[in-house]
């Protein structure tokens, strides 16, 4: 599987989204042509420039200021007549909506009412096009993250000076993994904060790939501290392994019907796996292990229903790397219609699971012993 990782040590912003792509890769006139399409009177420069001494793609949009603010529907509009393909039109939709929804919240307005102010900017527009055709020309099937810094101090903007992260940012990296950052500065805009969660399915910092290709995205200013750069990895995903959190807690005064009520809320989070295990504990006690398998992404989720619904006082997080096949889904045709299975491939080595669910599904309405349904979809797929 092709995969991307973006390495947002020093934030991550529009331009330097566009940077990095077009670093990565991606044909610039490729991105020139689809803003040429949307009509509008910008222009994209493309430079390499050093930062703190490393080289990064500076991608800079000079268009004219103007002061009228666009609404969504008028962003919308530029998109519509733009040539970009049903993939990338829905993204830089998509993009420009997580936008319009958080201003919306932190506003506490209707979202037709919702006005674009830097966002809606002829410059934003363009980075938001040009990084969504950009990402979309990588052909990467999932997205990683790192952990983000917001930077500190103040920013002057629309609405006057704000403490950083402003508003918007910060209603937009609702469930993200923030990181410290000792720069006096805003390091995550909402135009990178809007692209990042648009595309990323999993925050870890470190991520199972094999990297192909490194595009380095620079951002406007050049910090003493660090460089003001955002890295983007491509590459193919380890598919026979990948790390997951084990999340486990020691429970000696839940009744059965809890536990039984927790793994199913637990499951239906998105949890990988849950499972119990009677241990002794201290005071003679009789006891569960609970144990549940999660991503890094739904760990934090997975605890807070851990802690609501156990009342456990604590919980162990650990790392572990499994090994696992390459599993897709199958339909098996049967004398009773059509079943879904599961087939894993590795090395050489191949099995096909039947799906409980839909056998007795099918049992169920033909009537037929459940293990005669199972033993069928194995002799047909063996």
């Amino acid at each position: 599987m092709r995969v991307a990782h973006f390495d947002c040590f020093s934030g991550i912003s529009g331009d330097m989204v566009l940077g990095a792509v077009l670093d990565a890769g991606v044909p610039a006139e490729s991105i020139r042509s689809a803003l040429a399409s949307l009509e509008l009177p910008i222009e994209l420069e493309i430079e390499t420039v050093k930062r703190c001494g490393f080289a990064a793609t500076k991608a800079t949009i000079h268009a004219k200021d103007q002061e009228d603010y666009r609404f969504l529907p008028d962003v919308e509009a530029i998109l519509a007549k733009g040539a970009l393909t049903p993939k990338q039109r829905e993204l830089a939709t998509a993009i420009f909506r997580k936008v319009a929804v958080a201003e919306a919240t932190v506003h506490g307005m209707a979202l037709e009412r919702v006005h674009f102010h830097e966002v809606g900017a002829l410059d934003s527009i363009a980075d938001i096009v040009g990084a969504a055709v950009g990402l979309d020309l990588l052909g990467v099937e999932r997205f990683t993250s790192s952990s983000v810094p917001t930077g500190s101090g103040t920013v002057k903007c629309a609405h006057g000076v704000m403490p950083v992260p402003t508003p918007g940012t910060v209603e937009l990296l609702k469930g993200v993994p923030l990181a410290k950052s000792v720069i006096k500065t805003e390091l995550t805009t909402p135009t990178g904060a809007a692209i990042l969660t648009a595309v990323v399915s999993e925050y870890t910092d470190t991520p199972m790939m094999t990297i192909r290709r490194i595009g380095t995205g620079s951002g406007t200013k050049d910090f003493v501290e660090q460089p003001n750069i955002l890295r983007l990895f491509v590459g193919e995903s380890a598919e026979s392994s990948n790390v997951v959190a084990v999340l486990e807690t020691n429970l000696d005064d839940c009744t059965p019907e809890v536990i039984g009520y927790t793994t199913e809320r637990l499951l239906a989070a998105g949890a990988l796996d849950v499972f119990a295990i009677p241990i002794q504990m201290k005071k003679n006690r009789p006891g569960v292990l609970l144990s549940v398998l999660a991503t890094e992404a739904t760990a934090a989720t997975l605890e807070t229903i851990l802690f609501r619904e156990t009342g456990t006082f604590g919980i162990r997080r650990t790392r572990a790397e499994r090994s696992i096949l390459q599993r897709e889904r199958i339909t098996v045709p049967t004398p009773w219609g059509d079943v879904q299975a599961k087939r894993g491939t590795r090395a050489g080595h191949e099995i096909v699971t039947p799906e409980y669910e839909d056998c007795a599904r099918v049992a169920r309405e033909h009537n037929v012993p459940l293990r005669v349904v199972l033993d069928a979809v194995r002799k047909l797929t063996g």
